[in-house]
């Protein structure tokens, strides 16, 4: 598959207008090869990740994370990433999270997506639900709420948009890296899933953009943190 033609595909679905403005979304090594048979991803590019692609002699590697400093030793590798322009494309990262869990996104402002379930679903139940895709996800409930209508998502480092979610009337928040301080003061339930466990679903949509046309491998990789 020629390379331009990858690139096209994925930024035709999350144009590089998107991103914001501190990212490095794009390319982050462009080598002079044009054909590609073998693409590795990767939600981030690391020395393991760049060792996997060698031994797989895949020639392209397209991962969700931004490198902003890349080794030397990586330049042979065509090494792409859509990051917050994947984050705020349709489709994109947070509503993979949400197609995984089975629900049809209602509402979208931004980087947050909103789910709205008329009949509402218990605390227990969503936890649940959760727990599928992390079980060790970790979840702070002070107002002991025990059912929940309108759910607020954003996949990765999200907790900046609690405030946000809340007076938009959301019971509920899922994102990942939440601080100590953020859980006690959270005015709403708040689920902490992972920035791992909340982005990695996103493979799934580079996956279907690249199709049958080039072979894919997806990367070993997991969260840095053991439970």
């Amino acid at each position: 598959m020629d390379k331009s033609e990858i690139i096209r595909k994925i930024e035709d679905f999350a144009p590089p207008e998107l991103a914001e403005s501190w990212d490095c979304s794009g390319w982050l090594v462009e080598t002079p090869k044009q054909k590609i048979k073998r693409v590795m991803l990767c939600l981030t590019v690391t020395e393991d990740i760049i060792k996997q692609t060698r031994e797989k002699n895949c020639d392209m590697i397209i991962s969700h994370h931004p490198l902003f400093a890349v080794s030397l030793a990586w330049k042979d590798i065509d090494i792409y990433c859509a990051h917050t322009n994947l984050d705020l494309a349709e489709g994109g990262t947070t509503d993979a999270l949400i197609k995984t869990l089975n629900f049809e996104k209602t509402e979208q402002n931004g980087f947050v997506r909103y789910v709205c379930l008329p009949e509402g679903i218990s605390v227990d139940n969503f936890t649940q639900k959760l727990s599928k895709i992390s079980p060790n996800l970790r979840y702070t409930n002070n107002k002991n709420e025990t059912a929940i209508k309108k759910l607020g998502f954003c996949a990765g480092s999200g907790a900046e948009f609690l405030q946000e979610a809340f007076e938009n009337g959301a019971d509920a928040f899922v994102t990942g890296d939440v601080k100590f301080h953020t859980a006690v003061e959270s005015p709403i339930v708040l689920f902490d899933i992972g920035h791992f466990e909340s982005e990695i679903l996103v493979l799934d949509v580079f996956e279907k953009l690249l199709g049958n046309r080039v072979e894919i491998l997806r990367a070993k990789e997991q969260s840095p943190f053991i439970y």
